[in-house]
């Protein structure tokens, strides 16, 4: 356990974006057989042989080949994308001495942690050399910004009514001299910049700590986009151990929504499991189990009224299952009992998580592509305190735990 929680906060650490994400997600998969295959091409699918395809190069699903006659596939859903701040397309700006890098939040993030971090910059570029348009990936992994808290001695109300402006408050800074934004960015491509013009860039600020273990008895992990990357890497670690015919889709832009061509509400999922099953689409539907993974709320010990007692997953006790009246979850009596079967033959833990029902209720994932390709679901996910933080905290048991569970559901 202790070397799968090693790994998965060494891919956390290597994927400040979904981009990134992707790209360590591709290169595991082909380290282990898997072949990669291209949308806008044919497909000659070769039985036991192992396939996987990008789209936007910010979601990415992979599968073995063929699914199980009886009972399909076994479908794990996750998504590479976390809340954060995109810079806008011309930030740069000049105020009291210092040039900053004018942001836009993405997502639900949650604003206030993100003062006095050292941040870091990534994403993808598009730009000329000569003629041709290229795309590339950046990572400026030294610290180049930060967002300076406002003096205590300046906001007496601070610490009791603070709220924050995403326009005005949360601009990070990066330098009092002068500062030629495009020509900085294109020296993260190459050196020598001659020849080259930025056309286009998605880039993200992100804290440039790394994750690591916390505690006296080193029982949980900290890190940035737990949420939800753990997932992404749980369901591709169990696709390459399991012998049993899976699918894993880990999609971009959860956290805004889902709906555009490469979230759960696009075509990507459904596109390439019509090309998988061709006529039999329908009954390979009705014949599989979809498991929507997404990181659950953990009941937080200094708000633990936040949650409703017989509901409220804590650290290291196991994989929360969320259920919601509403289908705001997608799960059912039916996929409940299955997963809570496999778990129990593992001797993994498991437990219910219910939102408080004068709360309101988030969604994954699970219901829309529940709704879309019409499979049976159950959403589920690891405990974590301080969601959409810049820093999430987890308990190492739990990602192990549901990684055992996915690698045998398929026999149940």
């Amino acid at each position: 356990m202790r070397e799968f929680n090693e790994e998965l906060i060494q891919f956390i650490d290597a994927s400040p974006t979904p981009f990134h994400a992707v790209a360590w997600l591709a290169k595991m998969l082909e380290c282990h057989g898997f072949i990669r295959l291209e949308e806008d091409q044919v497909w000659n699918l070769e039985e036991d042989k192992d396939y996987y395809v990008t789209r936007n190069d910010s979601s990415i699903i992979a599968f073995t080949y063929p699914p199980c006659a009886e009972k399909g596939y076994t479908i794990v859903g996750a998504h590479t994308d976390s809340p954060h701040l995109r810079l806008k397309p011309n930030p740069l700006t000049s105020v009291a001495g210092v040039k900053r890098l004018g942001v836009e939040p993405y997502g639900g993030v949650l604003l206030n942690p993100w003062f006095d971090r050292d941040l870091s910059l990534a994403g993808r570029v598009v730009y000329l050399e000569g003629d041709v348009r290229r795309e590339a990936l950046i990572n400026i992994a030294s610290p180049i910004a930060v967002i300076p808290s406002l003096a205590i001695h300046l906001d007496r109300d601070a610490n009791t009514s603070r709220t924050v402006n995403a326009q005005t408050d949360i601009v990070p800074i990066i330098a009092t001299g002068e500062i030629d934004f495009e020509q900085f960015i294109l020296t993260q491509i190459r050196e020598d910049t001659t020849g080259l013009t930025l056309l286009a860039h998605e880039l993200s600020f992100y804290d440039s700590q790394k994750g690591s273990f916390v505690g006296v008895n080193e029982e949980f992990i900290t890190s940035a986009r737990l949420d939800n990357l753990l997932s992404c890497y749980v369901g591709m670690s169990a696709l390459m151990e399991t012998s049993y015919p899976m699918i894993v889709a880990c999609m971009d832009h959860e956290e805004v929504g889902s709906d555009s061509h490469v979230g759960a509400g696009g075509t990507f999922l459904e596109e390439t499991l019509r090309r998988i099953a061709g006529e039999s689409f329908t009954t390979l539907m009705r014949r599989s189990v979809m498991v929507s993974c997404d990181n659950a709320h953990a009941q937080h010990p200094n708000f633990p009224s936040k949650h409703d007692s017989e509901h409220a997953p804590i650290l290291n006790q196991g994989v929360a299952i969320k259920i919601n009246s509403n289908q705001r979850y997608a799960t059912s009596s039916r996929t409940m009992g299955r997963f809570v079967q496999c778990a129990h033959s593992l001797h993994v833990p498991t437990q219910t998580f219910v939102t408080r029902s004068d709360l309101g209720c988030g969604s994954t994932i699970g219901p829309i592509t529940s709704t879309r390709l019409g499979v049976e679901t159950i959403d589920v996910g690891v405990p974590t305190l301080a969601m959409h933080s810049i820093r999430e905290l987890s308990g190492v048991n739990d990602a192990y735990g549901l990684y055992r569970i996915l690698m045998h559901l398929g026999d149940f």
